[in-house]
């Protein structure tokens, strides 16, 4: 078995046709790494808008039980 390219130079030149090869190298990493940083962006924002309505809720649930409580002990006397 024989290897493609005899050293470094002639793998970064890619027999002559190192502009287009590199180019389509580099268009094809930006869009792959700006979409992982989208979606990683996008993650951390659903992930606080849903600990932000957990919390929501829960207050609100404490509200609810507190002013019943408070109802209920106005009934008793």
């Amino acid at each position: 078995m024989t290897p493609a390219f005899s050293g470094w130079q002639d793998f970064f030149a890619m027999g002559g046709y190192a502009f287009y090869v590199w180019l389509a190298v580099v268009f094809t990493l930006i869009p792959l790494g700006a979409l992982f940083l989208h979606s990683h962006w996008q993650r951390r924002r659903l992930l606080a808008a849903i600990r932000q309505r957990q919390w929501r809720e829960q207050r609100i649930r404490a509200a609810k039980n507190k002013s019943s409580a408070s109802a209920n002990a106005g009934e008793q006397q």
